[in-house]
């Protein structure tokens, strides 16, 4: 399982982040991004939010006015099935290795794209009892800790190197 990292996004809080060339993805994170609730929002297990491409084209097709950064996520990655992603398994993302730690849940933020309907996108994206594999599992991203600290850049391979035991 292996695809491209197509946007590296920051922000100094809330949506959208922005693209930057690369950063340094330590323990906490990227260099240089900041979350505005920390009760939800980074720390060690949620030091990374990473979303696929396909989901973010497949919430445009459905009205959304989303782009690569818009759901505030870090990584925006091609070509990986996110409906195959679980807990535990490690990526390699440029020189880092990072291990998916949790499913992440919409929050108000994302408001800004409901077009007046409350509540729309988180049903776009989320659903309560999500069955791994299901057509929405991971659809609003997986949290990741950075197990190796290193850089990450646009462009850079994201791999699978470990399965979930």
């Amino acid at each position: 399982m292996a695809g491209q990292i197509i946007q590296v996004s920051i922000s100094k809080g809330g949506v959208p982040k922005l693209a930057i060339q690369e950063a340094w993805a330590g323990p906490l994170g990227l260099d240089g991004d900041v979350q505005r609730n920390l009760k939800y929002h980074g720390g060690p297990r949620k030091a990374i939010l990473l979303i696929s491409l396909e989901d973010l084209e497949g919430l445009q097709a459905e009205g959304f006015a989303v782009s690569p950064g818009a759901l505030g996520e870090n990584l925006t990655v091609q070509g990986i099935d996110f409906r195959q992603l679980r807990e535990g398994q490690r990526f390699r993302a440029g020189d880092a290795v990072l291990e998916l730690t949790q499913l992440r849940q919409p929050c108000k933020t994302l408001e800004v794209y409901n077009s007046g309907e409350p509540g729309k996108i988180q049903r776009a994206v989320y659903q309560k009892d999500g069955i791994p594999g299901s057509a929405k599992w991971a659809r609003c991203g997986f949290y990741a800790s950075v197990v190796q600290p290193g850089r990450i850049c646009t462009g850079a391979i994201i791999a699978l190197v470990d399965q979930k035991v």
